[in-house]
């Protein structure tokens, strides 16, 4: 599937620890949620052929790329940070009154949600979309049998690292997809909700409005959520040359098969690994 056609969607708020890790958590201090557990928002981070209004719109510009991540052209020491997660590309169906009816995930992949760290940014995805190749999915999908706790994607695992000057280093603390604040159903519904209801207050945006002006897309890919960091990962931002990877592996493996796997890049034999690697470049 051509992605630069479909919106760009991710949740945050999803991982307990990450908001707080990320220094993230006073922007949310407003956001008044139902459940403790649930997420705070959902925002975007592409949106396809924006048009009217949104013509000029730094998030008309395509940020996913899976080879590379830039730093913004200007900015050298930037502080960017990755973070690991699930995307899944997710079917989108409408009623007569054009508001989403039904979420349908499809497939999942390895995601890097990078963020620029930005003091006083006001919306989330000002933070999130800095230009082409600021984002990461992964060209090896994995189709979804069922997205529910029966399903394959429940036998994943989340594992990121980055390599500097020939040295690997855990980035995120491994962890189940099961480990998701909401999952499966319940976070496919409170999506669903947010499209449709969440208005444009603090860091939150008017997702109803991005699917009009884009002419209401037939996929979305929606990034679930980022794990909590390392202690390596919380303090360290990216630097030139550095290599990132994401990886979503079975649970049947171990994280050390994996972290060898990362460390000789030879991941290519298992097609049921979905592997992002990318290397920091200069925008």
């Amino acid at each position: 599937m051509d992605l630069i056609k479909v919106i760009g969607l991710g949740v945050a708020g999803n991982f307990a620890g990450h908001l707080e890790q990320a220094g993230e958590l006073e922007s949310f201090k407003d956001v008044k949620v139902a459940d403790a557990r649930a997420p705070k928002a959902v925002f975007p981070f592409y949106l396809p052929a924006p048009s009217g209004r949104m013509s000029d719109s730094f998030l008309k510009v395509f940020p996913l790329s899976s080879s590379e991540i830039r730093i913004p052209a200007g900015e050298p020491d930037a502080n960017l940070q990755p973070e690991p997660e699930v995307g899944v590309l997710t079917r989108i169906e409408y009623d007569g009154e054009r508001q989403v009816r039904t979420l349908i995930p499809e497939y999942f992949g390895a995601y890097n949600d990078c963020s620029i760290r930005r003091p006083g940014a006001v919306k989330i995805s000002t933070k999130k979309n800095w230009g082409t190749a600021t984002k990461g999915f992964s060209s090896n999908m994995i189709r979804i049998d069922s997205f529910s706790p029966a399903g394959n994607i429940a036998g994943y695992r989340i594992a990121s690292f980055l390599k500097r000057d020939g040295n690997l280093y855990e980035y995120g603390v491994d962890s189940a997809v099961n480990d998701y604040s909401y999952m499966y159903g319940e976070l496919m519904a409170w999506i669903r909700d947010r499209m449709n209801n969440q208005k444009d207050e603090g860091p939150q945006e008017n997702i109803s409005e991005y699917l009009n002006l884009t002419g209401y897309p037939e996929y979305a890919l929606i990034s679930i959520g980022a794990t909590r960091y390392t202690s390596f990962g919380e303090r360290e931002y990216v630097r030139l040359g550095d290599v990132c990877y994401v990886v979503l592996y079975p649970q049947g493996m171990s994280h050390s098969e994996i972290a060898e796997l990362v460390r000789t890049e030879t991941w290519d034999r298992f097609d049921c690994i979905s592997m992002l690697r990318q290397v920091v470049v200069q925008g």
